[in-house]
């Protein structure tokens, strides 16, 4: 029969409990004790946290089999730190007659009452004590993710610093991959230009990190790093990101909505290689129909005329968009926050005087936490908000200048594809298509209806899209 020496040990930095110092006093331990040979096991960098570990089962095997007499441990908190796991260890041991021993803790008495409650209690506080520092670590993440730091190994294009995020030699190369998927190209033609594999490519665009935000779990919190694009040209190298589709290479690929849906609507070309924006969800729940790409540009130019000579519609966006700028005054919600601050003073007074229980204080102080935390986020999307409004209404005044000094039909029809290209990047939001109309959204703008018939796109009549010579929809005569 086997004198067993169980060690554990889950970090390479625990000097007092570390492998050879457990094995030691388990040997001087059993020499005290008479207990024979000893035959050492152990777990080297394994958790507690469940039994699958190697030797564990291999002693496990040995129980089960009747070859072990006696098992030593230097705490009981080396066999286990669930309470479950622990319960089912002694349940073993005493099934096959094992003596099971603790050398800081001495022998446990498995087959008595107070034995068992004994190491019950070991059990109990061998699992609090993991639970507790999970619980911190946790805490502790949590709150590092939520005040902007980067806590995992740094991304492609940064390096760590001083335990922080900053640019690194490949923070260019970052920057080109972000505008040559904004400009349309594909990951593998990106791989062949940059030389960055095609997944590196597609982990990296789809990465938040580089427009300045930290992850937890799926949740994104404004960083403290420096950002490598801007939260613009991240989104432009999302635009037409359609799982299982390819990116179009016309004009407005990316910027066309479904009005019904929200979806961004892909592009389909007919026999004569004409381009289509059809929605994916029509036929399924969806009853907005394909509409031609010329007859959408055509909506986006006019969209853009109106709003640089339009001088009625642009003082009703300016009026409507004063009234959405108003600052809000938070005092209601500075007013519950003072109040919340000094519910917590007065919680912790008297917790100090012994007149709550522990129990009690940390319920409570919980609780005015979660709300204090909730206000206090309403006050930051709230002032985030504003912030977006007053932005919003200084780009409407610079592309209202801009287009107000241009004539824009003339300077579309005089440009090439790819200054078209540009005019739409910095003037057009997005154009979203509904079964009636058309609305189109200039940067800086509210949305703007545009009716189907002054872009020449036919209103639907239960019919297939029809595309004529010219990239419009005419309209057709009844019965046909």
């Amino acid at each position: 029969m086997l004198t067993v020496a169980y060690v554990r040990v889950s970090t390479d930095d625990q000097v007092e409990y570390s492998p050879d110092a457990q094995a030691k006093r388990a040997r001087d331990f059993a020499r005290l004790y008479d207990l024979g040979a000893v035959t050492v096991m152990a777990d080297e960098g394994w958790s507690a946290k469940n039994l699958e570990r190697p030797e564990m089962q291999r002693l496990l095997a040995l129980i089960e089999e009747g070859k072990v007499a006696n098992v030593i441990v230097w705490r009981y908190d080396r066999l286990a730190r669930d309470s479950g796991d622990f319960a089912h260890l002694t349940r073993l041991m005493e099934r096959h007659c094992v003596q099971l021993h603790s050398v800081a803790e001495g022998q446990a008495e498995l087959t008595t009452a107070s034995g068992k409650m004994q190491l019950g209690v070991h059990g109990v506080f061998a699992q609090y004590y993991r639970d507790h520092i999970v619980e911190n670590v946790t805490r502790a993440i949590e709150d590092g993710v939520k005040s902007g730091r980067h806590l995992n190994r740094a991304p492609t294009g940064y390096r760590m610093h001083d335990g922080a995020l900053v640019p690194g030699d490949d923070a260019d190369i970052v920057r080109r991959i972000f505008a040559l998927r904004a400009d349309g190209l594909a990951y593998r033609a990106i791989e062949e230009r940059t030389g960055v594999k095609y997944s590196t490519v597609r982990q990296i665009l789809l990465n938040r990190v580089y427009c300045g935000y930290v992850r937890h779990h799926d949740n994104w919190y404004p960083a403290l790093h420096e950002p490598l694009v801007t939260e613009a040209q991240f989104d432009a190298a999302q635009r037409a990101h359609t799982p299982g589709q390819r990116r179009s290479k016309d004009l407005l690929s990316g910027r066309v909505r479904c009005g019904l849906c929200e979806r961004v609507v892909g592009v389909e070309y007919n026999d004569r290689g004409q381009a289509i924006y059809r929605c994916k969800h029509r036929g399924t729940g969806c009853d907005v129909p394909g509409r031609s790409a010329k007859g959408l540009h055509r909506a986006a130019l006019l969209g853009l005329d109106l709003l640089g000579q339009d001088h009625e519609l642009q003082a009703a966006i300016r009026t409507e968009l004063s009234r959405h700028t108003a600052p809000i005054e938070p005092a209601e919600s500075g007013r519950s926050a003072a109040a919340l601050k000094a519910k917590r003073a007065k919680l912790l007074d008297l917790y100090y005087a012994d007149k709550i229980t522990a129990d009690t204080f940390a319920d409570e102080e919980r609780r005015l936490s979660a709300q204090l935390a909730e206000l206090e986020a309403a006050d930051a999307e709230r002032a985030q908000r504003d912030a977006e409004r007053s932005e919003l209404a200084e780009r409407f005044e610079e592309v209202a200048d801009l287009l107000a000094s241009v004539d824009i039909t003339t300077v579309w029809d005089e440009a090439d594809d790819r200054e078209r290209r540009v005019l739409i990047e910095d003037l057009v939001d997005a154009v979203y298509v509904y079964p009636d109309h058309l609305r189109v959204v200039a940067c800086g703008a509210p949305p703007l209806k545009v009716e189907l018939t002054e872009v020449g796109l036919r209103p639907p009549a239960g019919m297939g899209t029809f595309v004529s010579e010219g990239g419009l929809e005419p309209p057709r005569p009844c019965g046909h």
